[in-house]
């Protein structure tokens, strides 16, 4: 499958076996919806919910920290998910979280593929197509997940590569949050960016159906914001979400030397001790 996938193709596919559907819905701190109240009234057909909030290191302090192996692979399993499957994640959730449990799932190698519904819950529904309600019986899955090296970057990854590393960070926060206008949502949490990167708000790569921009569009919003595509890139957020859309859309460009700093401005805003910059990029 490729990264993307269509609304129409999904419906084509419903019902076939060895694919496995997965509700990755997933809201901020403060928003007062709530993503398994909502999958219980209304998924597409054969979705199981991911819970993505608690796929986590629950042990780590920092906020949505990568799980275990073991732990990602007891979650798979519980969710049905083979080892020959292909999966399908969506959202419903203003952050487009989807990419991040389809990151996660390609990057411990879950299932045979992994791909974005394009679009989401919102246009499946504004199409007419079907969903139901209530939750499913599922059978246990035999997925193994094993974590991949070498695309995951750490804080001493980034400040390596602030002393001469050749790498490009570019940050999914909005404008405001990146230049320090807004404050951070968590306490204590310095406002600002990493020095030297380069923002593209995620929100910035989706079309009015909530599918996301392609080709010389997407390519744009990069080059317009000064990424050079001959050198790697780590994209960063504020809790390793959203960073997970700058990846996926590079990749839809062919570019593939891209990892995710997955402690993001969470971790990186916490320490007085990082360096940190305010104004625009």
């Amino acid at each position: 499958m490729d990264i993307l996938v269509s609304t129409q193709w999904l419906a084509g596919e419903l019902g076939k076996g060895g694919l496995r559907i997965l509700d990755a819905s997933l809201f901020l701190p403060g928003d007062p919806r709530d993503a398994r109240a909502e999958f219980e009234q209304a998924h597409i057909p054969g979705a199981v919910f991911l819970d993505l909030p608690t796929l986590c290191d629950a042990d780590d302090p920092r906020p949505g920290m990568l799980p275990s192996d073991d732990f990602m692979t007891e979650r798979c399993r519980a969710l049905g998910i083979g080892s020959d499957d292909r999966i399908v994640v969506y959202d419903n959730s203003p952050t487009h979280s989807a990419a991040r449990a389809w990151w996660m799932m390609r990057l411990y190698g879950v299932g045979a593929s992994a791909a974005i519904l394009d679009g989401g819950l919102s246009k499946w529904v504004a199409e007419g197509r079907p969903t139901e309600s209530g939750w499913a019986t599922i059978p246990r899955g035999n997925a193994i997940a094993r974590r991949a090296e070498g695309q995951v970057c750490t804080k001493d990854d980034l400040l390596a590569n602030l002393r001469g590393g050749p790498a490009q960070v570019i940050d999914a926060r909005s404008a405001a949050r990146f230049s320090g206008e807004d404050k951070e949502p968590r306490p204590g949490m310095t406002s600002g960016h990493i020095p030297g990167s380069r923002n593209i708000p995620s929100s910035t790569l989706f079309l009015p159906d909530n599918s996301m921009k392609t080709g010389k569009e997407l390519r744009r919003l990069f080059q317009d914001a000064g990424v050079d595509f001959d050198r790697p890139v780590i994209t960063s957020c504020g809790s390793g979400v959203t960073a997970a859309i700058l990846l996926a859309g590079l990749e839809l460009l062919g570019k593939t030397d891209v990892s995710l700093y997955d402690g993001s401005w969470s971790e990186w805003g916490m320490d007085p001790d990082t360096p940190k910059a305010v104004g625009p990029a």
